[in-house]
Order: C-alpha cells, then structure tokens, then sequence
C-alpha cells in the first residue's frame, strides 16, 4: 500500500514574495485514476516542471506553494462555485471532464457527481488555499505588504483557447485590478526587453489571471498579485514524455529572475507597517 501524497508542497522565506504553482501537481489518487480515460493518466495539461524552472527562488528567499496532485483531479485556480472566468470563451472547470484537446477524463459514466466534487473540494482545494491566505497575511503582517506571483505553463499552441502560437510571455492582472498599474508597467518593460532573447509577450491578453491572482490581489490593501502564463516551448518539449530542456530553461530563467526582483523592488519601496 502507497503512503498518502501531501496535499501541497510549501517553503517559507524570509522576503515578502509569494510563488505559487497551483497546476505544477501530477499525482492522481488511485481511487480516482480507477475512474479515468488513459488519455487522463497521461495528464498532458500538467504546468510541467515548474519548481525546476523557478529553481533559484528560495536561494533569493521566496516563499513557494506548489500543488502536487494534479489539476485533473481538482484545478485549484478556478473559483469554488466554478463560475466561468472568461465569459464567452471555452474554458475548462473546477474538476474538469476533458483535456485541453477535448478528449475524455473519465471513463463512461465514471464523472464525479457533486458529492463527489464537494469531496475534492474539502480534501484539496481548501488546504492550498488556506495555506496561501495564511502566508499572505504573515507577509502583509511581518513586512506591510505581500507579493504573489502565479506560475503557470502551457502548450504554445491549443486551438482551443487561442488561435495560432501563444506569445512567450503573458502576463495577468486581471485586466489591472490585481496590482498597482506602476507594478505592471514595470513586468511589462522587463518582457519588452526579453524581445532581444526572442521572447514576445502580451499583457491581459488571453490570460488576464485565474482564480489566484483576482482573489488574492488586492492592491488596496498593499496586495499584489501577478500571473505568468508561459508558453512551454521556452524551456521544454511539448510532447511526450515532456522533458526538460535545460538549454531552454537557462535562456529564459534570467527574464523570470527579473521579474522576481522587480515584485521584490517594488514591495521593499511601497511596504507600509
């Protein structure tokens, strides 16, 4: 019999600056993968690699929250009530039915039900989000301001959510209400000079932020959060078996590790205690 799997992996340190990895999980419980289509137990729209791309955060003293089970399983950047956040477009749900490509999760007439949905809710969701709240208002409380950041990966083409080759970075605010406009327009101009290393970026595009950075960014209350949405071709293979490409990854880390500095910039001149 297996050991049970942490509901998330967490480091606490010592700077204001919050990284969270809400689909870098992979596991699936075996009572639930009994349930589930093969093309499920392949979780492709996993955030592959994540802790490894963002290896030098907690050598810079970031605090990092990251899923280990996997967004298949419950997708901890949607809201709880499951309402959609990109009204009109095609998305997928709390516990989503289909892969990116819209093949079947589960096998038929094995979809969780509501219990089974409400389940997965207490034995996941909330434990990553009470761990998230809880070091955001330790942040807040410790240094008078709190940094989040989303990390995020994915395909640089799926058909389903955006024609053609997604930008390399892309950048969310939730359409500017999740952090200061200044704080923005300094992301911002950090991407535009990743176009030299041939990255292209967009800014609220098609991905403004999930759940995380719209609930959790509260500018108002010295809050700020800030989603990446990074295509996965900057620092892997994007088929099977998905490797990492340590090449890749070295090229891009010194444009994440600005970013990185430049929330820690910004909290070190605006904190208010």
């Amino acid at each position: 019999m297996s050991l049970p799997v942490e509901k998330f992996l967490f480091h606490r340190g010592r700077l204001p600056l919050l990284v969270s990895m809400p689909h870098a999980g992979e596991h699936i419980p075996p009572d639930i993968a009994a349930g589930m289509s093969a093309a499920a137990l392949e979780i492709a729209d996993t955030d592959w690699h994540m802790p490894r791309l963002y290896d030098f955060l907690e050598e810079m003293g970031a605090s990092v929250l990251v899923a280990t089970h996997s967004r298949y399983v419950i997708d901890l950047n949607r809201p709880e009530d499951n309402v959609n956040l990109y009204p009109g477009q095609d998305t997928t749900g709390l516990c989503p039915l289909d892969t990116f490509h819209k093949q079947a999760l589960y096998q038929v007439g094995k979809d969780p039900d509501e219990a089974e949905v409400q389940r997965r809710i207490t034995q996941y969701w909330r434990p990553y989000h009470q761990q998230l709240e809880q070091e955001l208002q330790r942040m807040r409380a410790e240094h008078g301001v709190a940094m989040l950041w989303d990390a995020h990966s994915i395909a640089s083409v799926v058909p389903r959510f955006f024609e053609g080759r997604l930008p390399d970075l892309n950048l969310g605010t939730g359409a500017g209400s999740s952090c200061a406009p200044e704080l923005t327009q300094q992301l911002q101009a950090i991407a535009a000079q990743a176009a030299e290393a041939g990255y292209s970026h967009a800014v609220n595009g098609r991905f403004k932020g999930g759940h995380i950075t719209r609930h959790y960014g509260q500018p108002q209350q010295n809050i700020h959060a800030v989603q990446l949405e990074q295509a996965q071709l900057t620092y892997m293979e994007e088929q099977l078996p998905f490797a990492f490409d340590e090449q890749r990854a070295a090229r891009v880390r010194p444009t994440l590790r600005r970013f990185m500095e430049t929330m820690l910039a910004w909290a070190d001149s605006h904190a208010s205690n």
